[in-house]
């Protein structure tokens, strides 16, 4: 195997396997990247026990400018590799597999031999049928993500709820994650004839997976298997795992009936809360409080330790019942930056109810839920 190529080129499509690579494996060979050189370009792929990444750089590929003399395949390990090729003088750089499975890495007076493991050890990925790829744009599948994997549980106790629900039925996807304090509901119309499916994908490959797009525009296919879902762009393969169990029934947790209502501009609030929450993080109990009736609508935060701050705030509109409730801010910002800019109307029930935001504009649908912080 030897190859010369631009060394900024291959360097993004090391960074991409990256994500998938960890040092904390049990199959020492899955800590190493694979290179895969033939006539038609390089692939790179990194893997551990939940997600796989397999990324393909094309000979024909102008920005790579690469001088392919002979193909075949090693495994380098990732870290080093990854500091070698960074650190490296020039522009380009030339890989060469020699014998014993050495590899040298050159790029102007800087020359490097390292030790490689054989390819043909390597895992091999799933070969999946393309019948029933359902097929979302990158950047609706990424706002999908974003609008959702914040409210996935950091704790493994309940490990489906590490991950996010997502139903395609009747042509309507629809996104789910609570970790029992909050949750996050999104749901979208696609088109095409597509085939119905039920799964949890881990909310940490979901996350990987928005940051590997290159282009919001790329057409990503998604196609499902017993124990695993590949996302597939032009140039790319990002394979998770599955989690397994049944994700609760969270269509009851989301209320239909309310006492107070109240619409703000979401990047308003968001500056708001973020002030209030100076004080509150500094206090053992992070909290913040909301005091809303016709006249005014008030937020408080309070540290014993460093004093407290209250800021009455700006609102569209306002109706119901007067309400004091108490609340996580860092809840709040996650949900309120999800929405970007745009108007949202907060409902509640109770001070001990849990609440819900939606965007005021009624056509999205797109509910979020958040469960109150009871004071004495």
């Amino acid at each position: 195997m030897k190859v010369t190529l631009n060394r900024a080129s291959f360097l993004e499509e090391l960074a991409t396997v990256q994500r998938a690579i960890s040092g904390k494996t049990t199959i020492p060979i899955l800590t190493g990247v694979k290179i895969k050189l033939t006539e038609m370009g390089l692939t790179l792929t990194g893997s551990n026990a939940d997600i796989s990444i397999e990324t393909f750089l094309s000979a024909t590929d102008e920005k790579a400018n690469m001088l392919i003399e002979k193909t075949g395949s090693i495994v380098l390990q990732a870290r080093f590799f990854n500091d070698i090729i960074r650190k490296l003088p020039e522009a380009t750089l030339t890989l060469e597999l020699v014998d014993n499975n050495q590899v040298i890495i050159t790029s102007g007076k800087a020359l490097f031999n390292v030790n490689a493991l054989n390819a043909e050890n390597y895992p091999h990925l799933p070969i999946v049928e393309h019948d029933q790829a359902f097929k979302l744009p990158a950047r609706v599948l990424n706002k999908l993500i974003n609008e959702t994997v914040f409210a996935v549980s950091m704790h493994e106790s309940r490990p489906i709820l590490t991950g996010v629900h997502m139903i395609l039925k009747n042509n309507q996807l629809l996104a789910v994650a609570t970790d029992s304090h909050r949750l996050s509901q999104r749901m979208i119309e696609v088109e095409g004839d597509n085939q119905d499916f039920d799964v949890v994908i881990p909310g940490k490959s979901l996350q990987e997976l928005s940051r590997t797009f290159k282009d919001e525009e790329d057409l990503v296919s998604i196609l499902m298997m017993d124990n695993q879902v590949l996302f597939k762009t032009e140039n790319m393969l990002f394979y998770s795992r599955l989690l397994e169990g049944n994700y609760p029934d969270t269509d009851r947790l989301i209320p239909t009936s309310f006492n107070t209502e109240i619409t703000f501009n979401v990047p308003e609030l968001l500056s708001a809360i973020d002030r209030a929450s100076l004080l509150s993080h500094e206090g053992r109990n992070n909290i913040v409080r909301l005091s809303i009736n016709s006249e005014e609508v008030t937020i408080y935060g309070n540290s014993p330790e460093i004093g407290n701050v209250e800021e009455d705030l700006s609102y569209v509109s306002v109706t119901g019942d007067p309400i004091d409730i108490s609340f996580n801010p860092d809840y709040m910002k996650d949900s309120l930056k999800s929405f970007s800019g745009i108007d949202i109307t907060i409902k509640f029930i109770s001070p001990i109810r849990p609440f819900t935001l939606q965007p005021s504009d009624g056509d999205i649908d797109f509910i979020q839920l958040i469960t109150p912080v009871r004071t004495n």
